[in-house]
């Protein structure tokens, strides 16, 4: 980027912006935080503009850099929202990385794929929400920021008791349990469902909405989260499956697995017959540095798997593929749920609430595993 870029305002007015190199560190954790450091674009004009988290090139997370810009404006059937909260998660590490993908754009870019903000300006064309209506939705990237614009029609209405932080945890995390259970494996009442990585963040929402299907639910978890799994209401395994005990035949109607070790064959051995195998990430090979390649012969193994001839099923869920071909769901799905936060009858569990600057940290954490919830920037 240029030392000195002139760009239009509004009205025609000219903004000179200019490059300060800052180091963004938290002050409560100086030690801790000494490594995150970020830099920052700032602008002259700070009224005109937001700040946002840019990626600069895929990698670790000293790729990102602070950048005040201008101000967005809300186009035709679009809405302008100051963000109020937008999580961090795996997902956004996958991107981070350029491992994710259904990832078209290139760096320099925004990432941040979920968001829940409060309107402050609606676009031509748009008649169904006031300014200060609170709306989520599932964005991919662009969330990294103080503001941005999201299509009308795509977004939920998100009621102004509900916390907002919470609300973010649905858009990905709890959506995509939501339609696992009942868009992909479609469940049904008094079956018996193992979850792998029961103690992340899809994991744990696995759990409860399982349970509020009627499900009888197994999570598999390290044994330090065993108690986790208990207070959610299922009984907890090892997740190393072959050490786990009572597991020695198939018994499970439905295997839910984000974690993909051994390309998914832990799983599938504890389908029983005319159960199925709902896979939903590779959490652990992308931690062990798998290939793209490598990943995309499981994927194919696992549709391979469904002309055995033993009764059993497998199949990939992914939330922006299902969004794609029936956006109704989706909006049907987050609706359901921000009424189940709304009336206090599910709890996303919140591991903190951060500043954008502290982003890079929060990467570094999730790489590291070990959290009980989700991270949120609360801009």
């Amino acid at each position: 980027m240029p030392a000195s870029t002139a760009l239009e305002g509004g009205g025609g007015m000219q903004l000179a912006l200019f490059v300060v190199m800052t180091q963004a560190s938290v002050a409560s954790e100086p030690a801790a935080r000494s490594a995150q450091s970020v830099r920052r674009v700032l602008s002259v004009a700070p009224e005109l503009t937001q700040c946002s988290l840019v990626l600069r090139q895929f990698g670790g997370p000293e790729g990102f850099e602070l950048v005040d810009s201008p101000l967005p404006s809300a186009g035709e059937g679009e809405v302008r929202v100051r963000v109020l909260a937008a999580s961090v998660q795996f997902t956004d590490v996958l991107l981070r990385t350029g491992k994710y993908p259904d990832l078209k754009q290139k760096p320099p870019l925004v990432l941040g794929y979920d968001v829940v903000g409060e309107i402050d300006e609606l676009g031509p064309g748009v008649s169904d929400f006031q300014v200060g209506d609170r709306v989520a939705d599932l964005t991919v990237t662009g969330s990294y920021a103080r503001y941005r614009t999201l299509r009308a029609d795509r977004v939920v209405r998100v009621p102004a008791h509900v916390d907002s932080a919470e609300a973010a945890a649905l858009v990905l995390s709890w959506a995509t349990a939501y339609q696992l259970l009942h868009r992909s494996a479609h469940v049904k009442q008094g079956e018996r469902a193992l979850v792998l990585g029961a103690s992340g963040a899809v994991g744990q929402a696995l759990l409860v909405l399982g349970q509020l299907a009627g499900l009888k639910m197994w999570g598999a978890a390290h044994p330090q989260h065993f108690e986790r799994v208990r207070a959610l209401g299922a009984t907890p395994i090892d997740t190393n499956l072959e050490r786990a005990g009572g597991l020695a035949t198939p018994d499970f109607d439905a295997v839910f697995d984000g974690i993909g070790e051994r390309g998914f064959a832990d799983s599938w051995a504890r389908v029983r017959r005319g159960g199925r195998l709902i896979a939903f990430g590779f959490t652990q090979p992308v931690q062990s540095g798998a290939s793209l390649l490598s990943l995309g012969y499981w994927l194919l193994r696992l549709q391979l798997w469904n002309v055995l001839p033993n009764g059993r099923s497998a199949r990939f869920y992914s939330i922006t593929g299902l969004r794609k071909r029936h956006p109704e769901w989706y909006r049907a799905d987050l609706e359901k749920l921000v009424e189940l936060l709304a009336e206090g009858r599910i709890h996303p569990r919140i591991a903190e609430r951060i500043e954008l600057r502290e982003v890079p940290d929060a990467h570094r954490r999730i790489e590291a595993g070990g959290l009980d919830g989700k991270i949120v920037i609360c801009p």
